[in-house]
């Protein structure tokens, strides 16, 4: 068997699809979606695509080596979403060849359902009483909300209540057996969030997710660790094992690596084992589409140290006709039964795309930008 043909699609509200054809009629789907910038990753694809066709789709592990490190400048966002998208691919080829799910290719299935979360309150979180009272009717056990909007390096006193009254709002309509996280989408200062992480320990957050900025910030993160109860999760701007090993060093909780940015499923993989050494457990994250999703289950099925997933479904991104489920033949594939999603045999990714809707959304689609905020003042203010 050989690769033919690598094809994408920029399918609005904001993702990248990639298709794999071969020489034998087995055609494989991934997701390179990175928000903001779909239309640089669709570049990299098809330079990644010069050397992956003519190639044995089989070979996996020799092709992630290759397209991850035979371009001697290697990692980033760009070309690791770029490798996700095709890696996740070549897995769900591999998976249709052999007549198996890819979490069998895995080592096989280690649970029978994955418990999810739904996002609440939107970008600038409002109304977030009512909005998880919304996702609690839909099925969930568990939702997560920003913390905030923009807010200044050290927020007044007014800022401060206001996150936790959102907090409070949650937790009133969860109630004590159901899970709320809180994102600070890395707005807050370190001093901010030294701050604020005791006052948000009586609501009990399942975790709160980059209470810093990813990169060198590592010394800030390793004494928030120290100096709260509260599980801290980062990730989805990290995109190797090797970003992933010091800030476990550091101490976090959960590690949320994104499959459309982080590689793919090969290297995912391998994030969840080096955590588990670590004893911190996976949530990948994902607020994309379809594929994405469908790649994060086939490796939270297979992963020991799994604690929840991310998935999209109604998010503030998505319009009616644009949501995770208007790009599939079956949608039955990502019903909620107890807020979780049940394990199914279907080979590869576990998904049916409709090509002919990808096709046509690919034809209008124009490119997502990331927001950019700012201050009162007129300065820049992290989004």
């Amino acid at each position: 068997m050989k690769v033919i043909q690598i094809e994408t699609f920029q399918v609005a509200p904001r993702w990248l699809f990639v298709k794999v054809d071969t020489d034998e009629g087995v055609t494989g789907w991934g997701e390179a979606s990175l928000e903001g910038h779909g239309d640089v990753v669709r570049q990299a694809v098809a330079a990644q695509a010069d050397y992956l066709i003519g190639q044995d789709p089989g070979r996996i592990e020799d092709h992630w080596q290759t397209m991850a490190k035979g371009g001697f400048y290697r990692g980033g966002p760009v070309l690791s979403s770029a490798l996700a998208g095709l890696d996740q691919a070549l897995w769900d080829i591999a998976g249709k060849t052999h007549g198996v799910p890819v979490y069998q290719l895995l080592g096989g299935p280690v649970r029978d359902r994955v418990r999810v979360y739904g996002w609440v309150g939107g970008d600038d979180p409002h109304q977030v009483g009512e909005a998880v009272a919304a996702q609690v009717e839909a099925g969930l056990t568990a939702v997560k909300m920003n913390a905030s909007g923009a807010v200044g390096h050290l927020p007044p006193q007014a800022q401060t209540a206001a996150i936790l009254e959102r907090a409070a709002a949650a937790r009133e309509v969860l109630g004590p057996d159901r899970d709320v996280a809180i994102d600070f989408h890395g707005r807050i200062s370190a001093p901010a969030a030294r701050r604020l992480l005791p006052l948000l320990e009586p609501f009990h957050p399942l975790f709160v997710e980059e209470p810093v900025l990813p990169g060198n910030n590592h010394a800030a993160l390793a004494r928030l660790v120290a100096g709260s109860s509260t599980p801290i999760a980062t990730g989805e701007r990290l995109y190797s094992r090797w970003d992933f090993l010091p800030v476990l060093q550091a101490g976090v909780a959960v590690v949320q690596p994104d499959l459309s940015h982080a590689g793919g499923i090969s290297e995912v993989r391998r994030i969840a084992a080096l955590a588990e050494t670590f004893d911190a457990a996976l949530a990948s994250h994902c607020p994309l589409g379809p594929l994405a999703l469908a790649a994060c289950l086939q490796v939270d099925f297979a992963t020991p140290n799994l604690l929840i997933q991310e998935q999209s479904l109604g998010i503030h991104y998505n319009e009616p006709g644009e949501d995770l489920l208007d790009y599939l033949l079956d949608t039955s594939v990502f019903d909620f039964h107890d807020g979780h999603i049940h394990r199914r045999d279907a080979p590869g990714l576990g998904v049916a795309i409709d090509e002919a809707a990808v096709r046509r959304a690919d034809a209008v689609s124009t490119p997502w930008r990331t927001p950019v905020w700012r201050h009162d003042d007129g300065a820049f203010a992290e989004w």
